[in-house]
């Protein structure tokens, strides 16, 4: 599985305006609905934010992985957001976030949905990749890193 296969170019956003985790959440799933793969997007918000409530998804690094399953999707989507003045995510590390990856799937592919949680959280392992990804310009520069990346 490769990052690609649930992330689109035009589901990355490198310069999101929201604040806060919740405002963060929110401008991400606005992303999928605006690719119109997405119509219910309350649901969809108020499933990650239900998964926040059980511990914050921010994994220390400056990295979160907001993530849920729900019936309202027919297949796992991803949204990359990189905040340039990073945001309060609750991390592990107590450290601001800057690389949000919210990921989002369909309830009945579970196995699914870890393999793609374990792929986004190998991938932004990587110190120089994050660096990388922060610096980004463009959506383009973007989605040539992690290729580049997930070619091994």
């Amino acid at each position: 599985m490769k990052i690609m296969d649930f992330l689109s170019q035009n589901a990355i956003v490198i310069d999101l305006k929201a604040t806060d985790k919740k405002s963060v959440i929110v401008e991400l799933v606005d992303v999928l609905e605006n690719t119109k793969k997405v119509k219910k997007t309350e649901e969809i918000i108020n499933v990650v934010l239900e998964r926040e409530k059980l511990g914050s998804t921010g994994i220390g690094q400056g990295v979160a992985i907001p993530h849920g399953k729900t019936d309202v999707l027919q297949e796992q989507m991803g949204v990359l957001g990189i905040s340039r003045k990073g945001v309060e995510f609750n991390s592990l590390d107590g450290e601001i976030v800057n690389i949000i990856f919210l990921l989002v799937g369909p309830v009945e592919v579970a196995g699914q949905h870890l393999k793609a949680l374990s792929r986004i959280s190998r991938l932004f392992k990587d110190k120089f990749l994050r660096q990388a990804i922060r610096d980004a310009a463009t959506t383009e520069d973007v989605v040539k890193i992690i290729q580049e990346e997930d070619a091994y």
